[in-house]
């Protein structure tokens, strides 16, 4: 049995490495030096090459390199072969972190700070009094990202697609819930799973519906967002400002206009990376499952995509 690492775009030696440790009785091989696609059984995903999926006519399971599978080809993979995800706890309390702090920093202004100093200026203002942040996004993520921002101080609302209820976070859903949200937001959090009817969600109907002080901050998948339609609404002021972790093509290209656009603030995807320990250990027990006919742990929905 192989064990296919087919993770584009990162070095892969280590992964392979303490794969193979834990699994001393399966061959782990990165896809580029296969030497026989008919024994992979099990593949590990990320961006994986188009043209691999043919080539696997045994392929009994695949597992994508992080919680999300939109980097995953759904389509190519026959329907009775099951795709699993990471499941890390440590990425909810990462993300929800992350989300915390960027909220706090357009509310403490710190980016105009920034951009003060480049320029000598000292010209002190008052934080904003702004408190009201909606998720978009209510699984795992974003009710741990919820949790942290009420507990300081901050009035939550959240988004999903069917309907939920928690008692300190006003909950909405349908598309009728969603446009009652977004004019009583402050800051607008994507935390939403990749999927057809999300794809391209912040756009300028949606960004039209915002305060005009509103920020966004996108922390799931750069394709929420249509690029064009954010430029153009923080360049007509109906929004103040964003926050970008995640992009359409990664890394960024270098003439994007988002690097030097001075109300955005970039990070190169880094609000919540998963952990080499949890990826292997997980992987490591899936294939073990698959070898001694057991269901697998952290199946994806295909139905939902997530």
């Amino acid at each position: 049995m192989i064990l296919l690492v087919a993770v584009t775009g990162r070095d892969c030696s280590q992964l392979i490495a303490r794969l193979q440790a834990l699994l001393p009785e399966v061959d782990v091989q990165l896809w580029s030096e296969c030497s026989n696609y008919e024994a992979v059984e099990f593949v590990l995903a990320w961006n994986a090459p188009a043209d691999l999926w043919p080539k696997l006519v045994n392929l009994k399971a695949v597992s994508s390199f992080g919680a999300g599978v939109d980097s995953i080809d759904l389509s190519a993979i026959a329907a009775h072969v099951p795709v699993v995800r990471i499941v890390d706890d440590n990425l909810a309390n990462d993300m929800a972190e992350y989300v915390l702090t960027h909220v706090l920093a357009h509310k403490l202004r710190l980016k105009e700070y920034y951009l003060k100093q480049s320029a000598c200026t000292w010209k002190p203002k008052r934080a904003y009094a702004h408190q009201h942040v909606g998720i978009l996004g209510f699984g795992e993520l974003g009710k741990a990202a919820a949790m942290k921002l009420v507990a300081n101080g901050f009035k939550v609302s959240a988004w999903s697609n069917s309907e939920k209820q928690h008692p300190e976070v006003s909950c909405y859903h349908t598309q009728q819930g969603l446009n009652e949200m977004l004019p009583l937001v402050d800051y607008l959090v994507c935390l939403l799973p990749l999927s057809q009817h999300t794809a391209g969600i912040i756009n300028e109907a949606l960004l039209t519906m915002l305060p005009p002080h509103a920020v966004v901050i996108n922390v799931a998948r750069g394709k929420h967002v249509i690029d064009t339609d954010l430029i153009s609404a923080l360049d007509s002021n109906k929004i103040r400002a964003a926050t970008l972790d995640v992009f359409t093509e990664e890394p960024l290209d270098k003439d994007h206009p988002y690097w030097s656009h001075d109300k955005i603030t970039l990070t190169p995807h880094c609000a919540a990376l998963s952990d080499i320990n949890s990826v292997v250990e997980q992987i490591s027990a899936n294939v073990k499952r698959l070898v001694y006919g057991e269901e697998l742990i952290n199946k994806v929905d295909r139905t939902k995509g997530y």
